[in-house]
């Protein structure tokens, strides 16, 4: 991948970030169930970088971290889910969710070597949060089953996606700019936190 075209990547996710509302969950005028559960976390940028990260992440760091954290990211976030579903309140959600794509993203820029369980375990604190927020605003149209589970596939395709991106460490190059993207992403959960904590105050 060039410079260049990095360098429009990077735009066109700092347009996109800029040009929503920085949470957008709520998913106005979509169907419920299967379509929606599978839009919510792409239409969320908050949500799409942190999880990008995560395939990232896991490619930086190899096996069994590659396909252990795009896995328990899911898993673990269903149950986050259920909870949302279930209106159980969670300590500042969106603020966690702020902070999972900045410290995703500074662990992805700095490539952040951890023990897989400790990586695991941040992975699946963020996970529940991110769940949290899809099943508190769950459409009351939709089909729990259905939209759990569309949200579920779309996570883990997120994943995939961070994965393949995580393969251009391969190259001197692509290691560039792999730093760069989770650079970016940090920079973006920087801003996304200020947005949350702003909200708060």
């Amino acid at each position: 991948m060039s410079l260049r075209m990095f360098r429009v990547i990077s735009t066109a996710i700092v347009a996109l970030a800029l040009t929503q509302p920085a949470f957008a969950h709520d998913q106005v005028g979509v169907a419920g169930g299967l379509f929606s559960g599978l839009l919510h976390p792409v239409t969320g940028i908050d949500h799409l970088i942190a999880m990008v990260a995560v395939g990232i992440w896991g490619a930086q760091l190899g096996a069994p971290a590659i396909w252990v954290l795009p896995i328990t990211f899911p898993l673990v976030m269903a149950i986050g889910g259920v909870l949302g579903v279930l209106r159980i309140p969670l300590p500042m959600p969106e603020v966690v969710i702020a902070v999972s794509a900045l410290v995703l993203g500074v662990a992805v820029a700095t490539r952040l070597r951890l023990s897989f369980p400790v990586a695991a375990v941040i992975v699946a604190v963020f996970a529940v949060f991110h769940g949290h927020a899809h099943g508190a605003e769950l459409p009351g149209s939709a089909n729990p089953m259905a939209y759990g589970v569309g949200f579920v596939t779309a996570t883990g395709l997120l994943h995939l996606g961070g994965i393949a991106i995580g393969t251009l460490t391969r190259w001197p190059a692509g290691e560039r700019v792999i730093q760069g993207l989770g650079a970016g992403i940090a920079g973006l959960g920087c801003y996304f936190l200020v947005q949350g904590l702003g909200a708060i105050a």
